[in-house]
């Protein structure tokens, strides 16, 4: 493959046989389980899961990380991107309305949590009166869902890739979904979706990093936060403040579930010189920002907030372009922690 000097199938090698010398065929992670244990078979599918690096596969990526980050955006024009990322994504829906991303079919399958415990589809609604014995800490003030005993809170969520594969799978339950991102454009075409349903949801424009901007519903009311492909937009230096007022709005027991760029992506070792604002975080052409996250980060970020580390995995896979055969390595970090 042209994208690494080190053969990536020498990984796959050593990983069957370090899976071999442990217990069980399987690695105990979730996140697929499509293994290539057979080289030859490198291009019969678009993923491989549980890819394991050599040192020589880090230290190439190092060094490419090292060398685009070696020219940076001027200090004075770092500027623009943050004091502007709104209108960065505006233009970014503008240009590609509801056409960019696909729905998250796999959300269920990773993030179990966001289906109510309990709760089958034909569950009926549940009286206010019984309600309260389950919201005693939540504030009698009139607010959308709030007569719904589970609630989950998407933050920054697009045109809706998580919304409606959620909303289609608690589909009569008592569950209730809170959607925001802070691109008006973005909340319009979910709005326009044709399985929007105010009875089920509500979405609403918030910049998560603006410190006086409430949310529509009390503190300590929402049992599941989702947040994919999200916190890596923002500067590094607002990610812990808005981590730790989002988990704020979380119940005790409630999770906060999160899956997001990781360290040495593809997409990373990709941005030539000059794009790097700071140390992992770029800005793309179209001006919108990522960051790329270790789980070490992560772990620090999120229990810094007061909250309990459940799951904190490294998502590693083959990417295969199978008409052109190049392989790309994928990196990812996906992480579940609860508000004791």
């Amino acid at each position: 493959c042209k994208t690494w000097r080190s053969n990536p199938l020498r990984s796959f090698m050593l990983f069957l046989l370090k899976v071999k010398n442990s217990t069980g065929n399987k690695p105990v992670a979730p996140l697929g389980s499509r293994i290539l244990t057979n080289p030859n078979d490198i291009y019969k599918h678009n993923m491989w899961d549980h890819v394991q690096w050599t040192e020589e596969d880090t230290e190439f990526a190092r060094l490419k990380t090292e060398e685009n980050s070696s020219e940076r955006v001027p200090l004075n024009e770092q500027v623009i991107f943050d004091r502007d990322a709104d209108k960065m994504w505006e233009k970014f829906y503008e240009m590609h309305h509801n056409k960019f991303f696909k729905n998250r079919k796999w959300l269920f399958a990773e993030f179990p949590e966001l289906l109510p415990l309990g709760q089958s589809r034909t569950t009926q609604p549940t009286s206010r009166l019984s309600l309260e014995k389950h919201q005693d800490n939540i504030q009698p003030a009139s607010y959308p869902g709030e007569y719904a005993t589970f609630r989950i809170l998407e933050v920054g969520c697009g045109v809706g890739n998580s919304v409606f594969p959620i909303l289609k799978t608690i589909k009569g339950t008592d569950a209730f979904v809170y959607c925001c991102d802070f691109s008006l454009k973005a909340i319009e075409l979910v709005k326009a979706h044709p399985d929007y349903d105010t009875s089920m949801c509500h979405s609403f424009v918030h910049d998560i990093c603006e410190e006086a901007a409430p949310f529509p519903f009390p503190l300590r009311s929402v049992d599941a936060i989702l947040a994919v492909f999200v916190l890596s937009s923002i500067h590094p230096e607002r990610m812990q403040g808005v981590v730790n007022r989002l988990s704020t709005y979380l119940k005790h027991g409630g999770i906060f579930l999160f899956r997001d760029y990781g360290r040495y992506d593809l997409s990373q070792l990709r941005f030539k010189k000059g794009r790097c604002l700071s140390e992992n975080f770029y800005s793309r052409g179209d001006g919108t920002c990522v960051y790329y996250f270790t789980k070490e980060e992560v772990h620090n970020l999120f229990t810094n907030a007061g909250l309990e580390e459940i799951q904190n995995l490294e998502d590693r896979r083959l990417q295969v372009n199978r008409g052109k055969k190049v392989v790309m390595r994928r990196v990812w970090v996906q992480s579940k922690f609860r508000k004791t």
